[in-house]
């Protein structure tokens, strides 16, 4: 699933590409959407935006469509009336003069209206926003000590898009490696400067991501692989993905777990558990 920084990334260019341009055709490939697409079609887009991992596109009317590409969603922007080859079931379409832009093979699409919007269930819940600018390490230590998530384990609660919004698997197993942290801590039982280090983290490597298009290694170390000419999925990350290979930091053996039934990454070296009494307290 594309995490946050993709979206962000995604939100931008389709934003680059039409907004501000009167749609002079809205398509939906969903049929329960089809009775939209005459209204929409001919009134301007006026912004499009990430929210966590959904995208909202704003329209003169008052209306955003709300899409969220789940696993398989993928964007494509091309120029008006082109599209690419692809298998993929067209979902939405949303052309002007110049360009289009097109989502294939989502299924969570939906137009809101300014209350509708409001009260969405998965928008009203989203926490802060790891990729927003705005966003300060002193909110995400906040919720860190809410009470709703400062129980629970960081392996679980770094995939809760209602802590922080944005993060998904390969995210999570980065900050917990650059935090030098096993999933199994709880922010409870972490002292207050390494939850000031983890929130700094969190907001560090999802911005690096976004920048760079979903790299989280350091640059230093990944400006030398790509001169030596190591395939970009061995730099990629500093742990993800990495089972086996060398951890960059102690070089030990990287392992993979499974966590939330989703596998997670890390150096148990760099990464020790907690002791029972430290993580396991009430």
């Amino acid at each position: 699933m594309p995490e946050g920084p993709e979206i962000h990334r995604a939100a931008d260019q389709i934003a680059a590409a039409i907004a501000g341009e009167r749609a002079q055709l809205v398509h939906f490939g969903l049929p329960r959407l089809h009775p939209w697409e005459a209204q929409l079609t001919g009134a301007t887009v006026t912004a499009v935006e990430a929210r966590g991992k959904a995208i909202l596109t704003r329209f003169d009317l008052g209306y955003a469509v709300y899409s969220h590409n789940q696993l398989y969603g993928k964007w494509y922007v091309r120029g008006a009336g082109l599209y690419p080859k692809t298998g993929r079931s067209l979902r939405m379409e949303i052309q002007t003069e110049r360009k289009s832009a097109l989502l294939y093979s989502a299924s969570e699409i939906e137009v809101l209206s300014p209350s509708e919007e409001e009260v969405h269930p998965y928008l009203v819940k989203l926490g802060p926003d790891a990729v927003d600018p705005r966003v300060r390490a002193e909110e995400v230590i906040a919720q860190m000590e809410d009470r709703r998530f400062s129980g629970r384990n960081l392996g679980a609660l770094l995939l809760d898009q209602s802590f922080v919004s944005g993060l998904g698997n390969y995210l999570r197993s980065e900050i917990l490696w650059w935090s030098g942290l096993h999933p199994s801590w709880r922010p409870k039982d972490l002292d207050p400067g390494d939850r000031a280090d983890l929130a700094r983290w969190i907001l560090d490597v999802t911005r690096q991501s976004y920048r760079t298009g979903g790299i989280t290694d350091c640059p230093a170390r990944v400006a030398e692989a790509k001169a030596q000419g190591v395939p970009r999925r061995l730099y990629r990350h500093a742990a993800f993905a990495r089972e086996g290979l060398p951890c960059p930091e102690c070089g030990r053996k990287l392992e993979k777990i499974e966590v939330g039934s989703r596998r997670l990454y890390l150096c148990e070296g760099c990464q020790p558990a907690p002791r029972a009494s430290a993580a396991g307290g009430a």
